[in-house]
């Protein structure tokens, strides 16, 4: 409410200057009708004086008038030509009273014919007035027209590299010609301006936007919008100058479009440093993989060779145990690195083979029996029959990492459980497991590569990419993946799995 309150404040001498400024004008403006109306009197005058001397009737006299007052309707306005118009008749009646030989109250024709003069002369100016107000509208709105045609050309060729906002403020400046343009960009609280200095623009930009106040004041020329995109506000615009409200809008509309370019632009441009950093990164781990293969392989030989030695002390064999053993960890990290590599390239080939559920699920349950020694597994399946299409080694490492992920974060003791049920179209693997709570946050972004919850990114050790390499299997199989976890229900990590595979990277 203070900001508010500052805003509304700051509001007031804002206006009281603009409303200054047209004062100025209105001297010279007096001066223009003044020298035009006394012009017009001055032909009249000669006009009159022709007459006099020439001895011409009344109705040549009031054709004369007539060919000063119309071009004077038509060039200066409508009040210039009744003046001029009266001038007629009082100029008229001066050089009438000097002709004694002509009385213009005894002959009713001269009167009827300066009254018809009169009537006449008013209608001819009104309707001149009026074609010209016309034209020149006709005229402003078709260069309006043009100077938007432009605005919005320029607008498409802007460098939308840099912010649109001093860009935006300095086209509106210099095609409209107004005297200032101000320019709030919400999303960057940034205040931009061209053309005359205002003091106070800041508070007056935002004030148009936090109030929401789009008017025009026709007094002090100044146009208020509030940029939007839909019904969300994203700015305001504030612009002085002789341009039409719908001119204003039109302004503000591009104006908004620009800034909604800009920022997909910024977007597109920071997904594609994303995909490109990711490339990067996954080639690197694919090359590290690689290299990593070749003396794993060699240490594994050399600890199964030590082994088969005799006469080894327990601490040599202690420790032969536990080069084989991280030897092993190593090796499942690299294939893992591997696997998630050949998800991540463009061109994915699935070796879809018919796999027995059952058969896969003890497979997967005989390579984890050390980490699943502290808890009890259960298998619920409808039918032991179960069979899948689909690639056997990504389907694999799918449910290795769910019932791994199981083994790590499940309490001591408690029950890890298997489901699989098989719908029309798909085919639906869940492990349930008791822990740790997965809080609502994370239940999405738990599957992104190195994300790990904070509720269990200190309970076991963890590269953050497994989850990731269960996503992406799912994905290329045409499935998803999902995850629930609710206290005193525990945690089900699914994945959706279709019976018929998308055509694409079948082989």
């Amino acid at each position: 409410m203070e900001v508010a309150s500052q805003l509304s404040g700051a509001y007031i001498p804002l206006t009281s200057v603009f409303v200054a400024r047209p004062a100025l004008k209105s001297g010279p403006r007096v001066l223009l009708f003044l020298l035009e109306c006394a012009l017009g009197i001055l032909l009249v005058i000669f006009a009159a004086a022709v007459t006099h001397w020439s001895g011409w009737l009344l109705p040549v006299s009031v054709l004369l008038y007539l060919l000063v007052v119309v071009p004077t309707a038509l060039l200066c306005g409508f009040w210039q030509a009744v003046t001029v118009s009266l001038s007629a008749i009082v100029v008229h009646s001066y050089f009438t009273a000097h002709q004694p030989a002509i009385n213009a109250v005894a002959d009713p024709a001269n009167s009827l014919t300066l009254v018809v003069f009169v009537l006449t002369a008013l209608v001819i100016s009104r309707l001149s007035a009026s074609a010209t107000e016309h034209a020149k509208e006709a005229e402003s709105r078709g260069e309006q027209m043009h100077d938007l045609y432009e605005f919005s050309r320029r607008t498409l060729q802007m460098n939308l590299h840099m912010e649109p906002g001093p860009q935006l403020a300095d086209l509106i400046h210099e095609i409209f010609k107004v005297e200032s343009v101000i320019v709030f960009d919400a999303d960057l609280h940034e205040v931009y301006q061209a053309g005359y200095p205002d003091l106070d623009a800041r508070e007056l930009a935002q004030t148009v936007y936090y109030f929401e106040k789009s008017d025009d004041d026709p007094v002090t020329g100044v146009g208020r919008r509030v940029l939007r995109l839909g019904s969300v506000p994203i700015g305001s615009l504030v612009v002085r100058g002789g341009v039409t409200p719908l001119t204003n809008d039109a302004i503000a509309s591009l104006v908004a479009l620009t800034f909604d370019r800009y920022r997909a632009f910024a977007n597109e441009s920071h997904m594609e440093a994303e995909h490109r950093t990711e490339q990067l990164r996954t080639a690197v781990l694919d090359s590290l993989a690689h290299a990593y293969k070749t003396p794993l392989t060699a240490i594994r030989a050399a600890s199964t060779g030590l082994a088969e030695m005799r006469q080894l002390t327990p601490g040599q064999s202690d420790l032969i145990s536990l080069i084989d053993e991280q030897t092993g960890l190593l090796n499942e990290l690299t294939t893992r690195l591997l696997t998630t590599a050949r998800l991540d390239s463009q061109e994915i080939t699935i070796h879809a083979t018919s796999v027995g559920v059952a058969p896969m699920i003890d497979e997967v349950l005989s390579s984890l029996k050390d980490r699943l020694a502290n808890n009890r597994v259960l298998v619920e399946m409808e039918r032991d029959d179960f069979v899948l299409c689909c690639d056997r080694q990504l389907m694999h490492a799918l449910l290795t990492q769910y019932v791994d992920n199981a083994g790590k974060y499940s309490s001591y003791g408690t029950t890890i459980t298997i489901r699989v049920i098989q719908s029309k179209s798909e085919m639906i693997f869940s492990v349930l497991s008791h822990g740790p709570v997965i809080p609502l946050a994370d239940r999405e972004r738990i599957f992104d590569r190195y994300y790990r919850s904070s509720n269990s990114s200190n309970r076991a050790s963890g590269t953050g990419i497994g989850l990731s390499v269960a996503k992406r299997v799912a994905r290329v199989h045409g499935g998803h993946v999902w995850v629930t976890s609710e206290e005193g229900e525990g945690t089900t990590f699914s994945a959706a799995i279709p019976t018929t595979l998308p055509r694409k990277g079948l082989q």
